[in-house]
C-alpha cells in the first residue's frame, strides 16, 4: 500500500499567498488545505488532525499565537510559524509558546518547503526512536511527549521539549549553543539569536516548579549548556 501524503494546513488571511503555497506544496506531493482565520483553523484541526500546521500570527479574530496554545492543549501536530520579518520578540513568542519552527515573511516558498520536509522528519522519527530516556529524577516519555520530575508530570511546550531531549540524550556533555539549535530547532544559529537561551530559561523555571533541586540545566560562558542531576533527588 502506498504511504499517504502528509496532510498540511495553512492558516492565512493573504488569500493569493495561501493560494500560492498550497499549490506549490502540492506538486511536492502534500495534501494540502488553507482556511483565512484561527477558529476556520481550530474547527478544522478538530475534525481532520493534519500532520502539520502552517500558521500566521497576525489573523483576523484570535491571532496565532492564541490558536497555537489551543491547538499545544489539545493536539501534538507540529506548527510552523509565520512572524513578521525581523521580529525576533514574536519569533522567541512564538517557540517558547510551543512552535516547532518559524518563517519571517517575506520569505522564499521554496525555503517553506524545505522547512516543512525538516520538521516532518525531525517530528516522525523522535515517536519511533527510544521510548523512554531517564536522567536522574527526570524521565521523558518520547512517544507521548510527556515529562516526569520524580514520578510527577511537568508540561513543556514542544520546542522545550525538544531542547530537554537533547540534553538527556547527552547528559554531562557540554552541547554549545549552536549545536544545540542545530539538534533542537533544526536550524544554524544566527547573530544575536537568543532563542535557546530564553528556552532553557524557561526549563530551568519549570523544571523547578516541578520539583528539581539546584540548577540542574548549567552555562558555562562561552561553551554552552550542559544537562547535571548529580546529586538530584
Amino acid at each position: 500500500m502506498p504511504k499517504p501524503s502528509p496532510r498540511l494546513l495553512i492558516v492565512d488571511d493573504d488569500r493569493e499567498l495561501a493560494g500560492m503555497l498550497k499549490e506549490i506544496l502540492e506538486l511536492q506531493g502534500y495534501s494540502v488545505d488553507a482556511v483565512g482565520d484561527g477558529e476556520a483553523a481550530l474547527q478544522h484541526v478538530a475534525v481532520e488532525q493534519p500532520d502539520l500546521v502552517v500558521l500566521d500570527v497576525m489573523l483576523p479574530g484570535i491571532d496565532g499565537f492564541a490558536v497555537l496554545q489551543r491547538l499545544r492543549d489539545g493536539y501534538n501536530m507540529p506548527v510552523i510559524m509565520l512572524t513578521a520579518r525581523g521580529d525576533e520578540a514574536e519569533r522567541i513568542q512564538g517557540l517558547t509558546s510551543g512552535a516547532d519552527d518559524y518563517m519571517p515573511k517575506p520569505f522564499n516558498p521554496v525555503e517553506l518547503t524545505a522547512r516543512i520536509s525538516n520538521v516532518l522528519r525531525r517530528t516522525a522519527p523522535a515517536i519511533e526512536a527510544a521510548a523512554e530516556l531517564q536522567a536522574g529524577p527526570l524521565r521523558l516519555d518520547v512517544k507521548k511527549r510527556e515529562l516526569y520530575v520524580a514520578g510527577t508530570e511537568v508540561r513543556l511546550t514542544a520546542a522545550e521539549l525538544r531542547v530537554l531531549e537533547q540534553l538527556m540524550l547527552r547528559a554531562g556533555d557540554v552541547l554549545s549553543r549552536a549545536h544545540l539549535t542545530k539538534l533542537a530547532l533544526d536550524r544554524p544559529l544566527e547573530a544575536y539569536d537568543r532563542s535557546i537561551d530564553t528556552l532553557v530559561s524557561k526549563l530551568r523555571k519549570k523544571l523547578s516548579e516541578g520539583g528539581m533541586t539546584g540548577n540542574c540545566i548549567r552555562g558555562l560562558r562561552g561553551h554552552g549548556y550542559v544537562l547535571d542531576v548529580d546529586g538530584e533527588p
